[in-house]
């Protein structure tokens, strides 16, 4: 199949291309005016052909006003013969007419264009107004009619009917040219570019006062066009030797003799092309701070707006700091990160800045860069213009270095906010926060640093990629202030995040403070498969990560499922969020079938129990991401977690009976379905936020029961005792 895409080419700018496609898509003719349509439906077209011809007439009816009084439409098709498809007086609609034009058949034949033009003379514009409007007939064809066109063509000129010829497929354009009406490069059009042919034709319209003008400030402009044929030549491709018979009895000569080949090639046209172009209302840069314009016809548009912006049409900044705050922005400037990631974090911050400060709003703002040495080349608080600001950021240099982020903190815990108001006694108020920018591992140590810095009351957030979050939580102490990214635009994405962290600082932390032990069901069968489980391993990575992991506070539990469970690891073996975060990457998938009910009954008997960690008067979750799949026998293991005090928290991926689901969960509120796994980060603080009112509610200090070896658990005042039948100890242990 060979492309039909330049065929016709308009040698013009891009802007322009676009412009006039925009135009023609934005055209609307509403005078009183006859058009029929004569469709070529011969074999030379084809069927496929045949199609993009029907295609191409529903466009071009997009550009006509329809109705009795104004804009009537006929068709005829023809090939061997001409067939009256319906009259111009059919249909009274635009809707009516398109729908007829889809539901013709194609017919076959030769391509009699010459007969289909005296059906035309002889009987006139079918159901048309008897030339008392302006008659238009438009001729779709390929220029290639076996028969005599040049005379009935010439008769309907006469007759001033004006006739556009519209080349399908691979046209011959000189035989459309003297079907045309003059002058004939207006009238010639290609319908391989629907949008470019309607502004043709109704740019031919306009010069003709058959139109008005889409626009006052549109005009008609002249192009030099390229219109292409492809037309089978003789080529020669060079001499051979061959031999030669003569006269001579049994004689024969050697001689060299010239091949041909035929093939097909492209015979070029040169043209003019009169296209309409009107203003576009991008034209004049309406959108503001990196917005990007998108025009919606000739008078509207649109401003997609980078994040942090959107109050307004134009991308005015819709962010603000709804605190105040003395804020030091620690930009890593080693070579760990390299030259692209300095440019990347200065270019955050220029962004960030510009969204949440106002022309004139006070605010104290300072940075800091640091490798093997550290420096404050803009004091907190020296600024207090956002001009002055941007200024001072876009004169900072990339120095090279070690990363050494543990010294970049003992120093900013002791200079960061010398020159601030804080410290000259004027403000001893204002919360101090320092934003760390990194994209690379420290060379020294951090946790030391880090917690000098927080005991002199920093407020510390960390930003940098997932390869860099246990280190980042070591320095802020609390999952809840470190920002992870995972590509360029998604740090831009992070505006917002920051925003809300830096006035976090005063916020209740939630289930930071609340004693929990939480366990995660994975499905990692087959019907999951590989890809999927990473996204629901990342998903229990990022969850993870909003809970303070200790022996004291929350503990995390780990069991993986196919056919069988499996503990990846158990309640009380990781004691901090860097080491949880660790073994949550090397969880295995183990494929196969799902049986979420033997996971859960392994939870119940061999997970959530006192000696295995769990803690008697703490609260406790179970959470099964799942694909929903053999989630009928699930129903009964949940129910007896219930039973022990333990929440069952559903989140299914896909399609699943939501019956069944209801089972497991218990309740309503308990039950989160997502269409796709890449849906999932959207539930995450749901659930997050369910499993923290759980926590917070008085725990049953017999659930689960604590009392070993089928001991009853008693409450008392304050406390509970095991009563033992046959052992003894405080849980019956002996």
């Amino acid at each position: 199949v060979l492309l039909v895409v330049n065929i016709q080419e308009i040698h013009a700018d891009q802007e322009k291309i676009v412009k006039i496609s925009a135009a023609g898509q934005s055209m609307q003719c509403s005078a009183s005016v006859d058009v029929l349509f004569l469709l070529d439906g011969s074999y030379s077209i084809g069927k496929g052909s045949f199609e993009r011809s029907k295609h191409f007439m529903s466009k071009l009816c997009d550009a006509l006003d329809i109705r009795p009084e104004r804009v009537r439409v006929g068709m005829i098709q023809f090939s061997s013969t001409p067939q009256l498809e319906f009259p111009l007086d059919s249909y009274a609609t635009k809707e009516e007419v398109k729908e007829r034009i889809k539901k013709t058949v194609f017919r076959g034949g030769s391509t009699e264009t010459g007969l289909a033009l005296k059906y035309i003379l002889h009987k006139g514009f079918p159901g048309g107004r008897n030339s008392t409007v302006p008659e238009i007939l438009v001729i779709l064809s390929d220029g290639k009619s076996q028969g005599d066109t040049e005379m009935p063509a010439m008769q309907l000129k006469e007759r001033r009917i004006m006739v556009f010829a519209v080349g399908i497929k691979f046209p011959r354009w000189k035989e459309l040219q003297a079907l045309a009406s003059d002058p004939a490069e207006q009238h010639v059009l290609f319908a391989g570019d629907a949008a470019d042919a309607a502004n043709d034709f109704y740019s031919t319209l306009t010069r003709s006062a058959v139109c008005s003008a889409p626009a006052p400030d549109c005009k008609i402009e002249s192009y030099p066009c390229e219109r292409k044929t492809l037309e089978i030549v003789k080529d020669l491709s060079g001499n051979f030797a061959c031999w030669r018979g003569s006269k001579q009895q049994s004689a024969v000569h050697g001689s060299l003799c010239p091949f041909y080949r035929w093939k097909k090639v492209f015979i070029k046209h040169p043209s003019r092309c009169f296209r309409t172009v009107c203003p576009d209302p991008c034209d004049s840069q309406p959108c503001q701070n990196g917005g990007t314009c998108v025009s919606e016809g000739l008078d509207k548009f649109y401003c997609l707006c980078p994040v942090g912006y959107g109050a307004d049409i134009h991308c005015a900044p819709k962010l603000s700091l709804e605190c105040s705050v003395n804020l030091l922005f620690l930009m890593d400037s080693s070579a760990g990160i390299t030259l692209e990631g300095f440019l990347r974090f200065k270019a955050f911050l220029k962004r960030f800045l510009q969204a949440v400060m106002g022309q004139h709003t006070p605010m104290n703002v300072g940075v800091a860069q640091y490798d093997t040495k550290v420096k404050i080349p803009i004091e907190v608080g020296q600024h207090k213009d956002v001009f002055g600001l941007m200024k001072s950021i876009e004169a900072l240099n990339f120095s090279g270095g070690e990363t050494q982020t543990g010294r970049a903190l003992w120093y900013i815990a002791q200079h960061g906010f010398r020159s601030t108001p804080a410290l000259a006694d004027v403000q001893d108020d204002l919360p101090r926060v320092v934003v760390l920018l990194t994209d690379s591992k420290s060379q020294d140590p951090v946790v030391e640093a880090a917690k000098y810095a927080r005991d002199q009351g920093l407020f510390l957030i960390g930003i940098g990629s997932s390869f860099l979050r246990a280190e980042l939580i070591e320095v802020t102490g609390n999952p809840k202030q470190t920002i992870i990214y995972s590509s360029p635009q998604d740090l831009l994405n992070k505006i917002p995040e920051l925003q809300k962290r830096i006035c976090s600082m005063d916020s209740p932390e939630g289930c930071q403070a609340q004693s929990l032990d939480l366990v995660f069901a994975v499905d990692a069968s087959a019907g999951v498969g590989l890809e999927n489980f990473l996204q629901l391993r990342d998903f229990v990575r990022s969850g993870s990560s909003h809970f303070s992991i200790s022996r004291d506070v929350t503990q995390i539990g780990l069991v993986v499922y196919g056919s069988r469970a499996h503990t990846a690891f158990a309640l009380d073996t990781r004691t901090s969020n860097s080491s949880l975060l660790q073994a949550i990457n090397q969880l295995p998938f183990l494929g196969g079938s799902s049986s979420p009910g033997s996971a859960l009954l392994h939870i119940h008997g061999d997970v959530m129990t006192v000696h295995k960690g769990a803690r008697p008067g703490v609260n406790k979750a179970v959470v099964m991401l799942t694909n929903g799949g053999g989630m009928e026998g699930a129903a009964s293991p949940a129910r007896q977690l219930r039973n022990n005090g333990i929440l069952v928290f559903v989140v299914v991926v896909g399609d699943a009976q939501r019956d069944v689901l209801l089972r497991v969960a218990g309740s309503p509120n308990y039950l989160v379905h997502v269409s796709s796994y890449e849906d999932l980060q959207r539930c995450e603080d749901l659930i997050i936020e369910r499993i923290c009112e759980e926590a917070k509610s008085p725990a049953n200090l017999c659930k689960p029961n604590p009392c070993l070896n089928q001991g009853l658990c008693v409450l008392g005042p304050g406390g509970y005792c095991c009563e033992c039948h046959g052992w003894q100890g405080p849980h019956c242990e002996s």
